[in-house]
């Protein structure tokens, strides 16, 4: 009986698991130009658990964002490739962003705020948060080696694929390939 038990145990678990090994190698056969640098994670990934900040000094955590996929970019006011990358991922935010989908951007390091909002406005860009992460706290949480980083997070709250270096979040590929993983759930 416990051995018939075991059996139906794994033979459950190899089901369940098959259609999100699936889902990455589907996502996976999509990857093209600035994707290609996507590496997706063969299995899920836990996701740092340190606060954040709003820019007004409100504490935020990853947490806060399960129930939606969320595409964390972490970047710096002095990062060259941040700022060629930032008006990308607000028009990707403007497209794809709602109930399902949402880009947060999070300044690690020393980013005063009056530098961020300038960032910002010399940019164009109005439709993204200004949050902080001033220590670095989160950062080194999830292995934030070099700007940008990032990430993208499933539902559940887990880490499923990362970029490292800028991207064009704005070309059709990354548009495809994340409409792919929001209509997977």
């Amino acid at each position: 009986m416990i051995k018939a038990l075991g059996a139906l145990v794994y033979t459950a678990a190899l089901v369940l698991a098959i259609p999100a090994a699936a889902e990455i190698t589907a996502l996976s056969d999509m990857r093209d130009g600035d994707m290609k640098k996507l590496n997706l994670h063969s299995e899920a990934k836990p996701v740092g658990t340190a606060d954040f900040q709003t820019f007004d000094g409100d504490p935020l955590n990853l947490s806060d964002y399960q129930g939606k996929w969320a595409l964390v970019n972490f970047w710096a006011t002095w990062c060259a490739p941040c700022r060629k990358e930032m008006p990308q991922l607000s028009e990707l935010q403007t497209e794809l962003g709602g109930a399902d989908f949402e880009v947060v951007t999070i300044a690690t390091g020393r980013n005063p705020p009056p530098a961020m909002e300038a960032f910002f406005d010399e940019i164009g860009v109005d439709n993204l948060p200004l949050h902080r992460d001033p220590g670095s706290t989160l950062a080194r949480q999830m292995a934030v080696l070099g700007l940008p980083i990032t990430v993208l997070i499933d539902p559940e709250g887990r880490e499923v694929a990362r970029l490292t270096g800028d991207a064009n979040w704005a070309s059709d590929p990354a548009k495809a390939l994340l409409r792919a993983a929001i209509d997977s759930q």
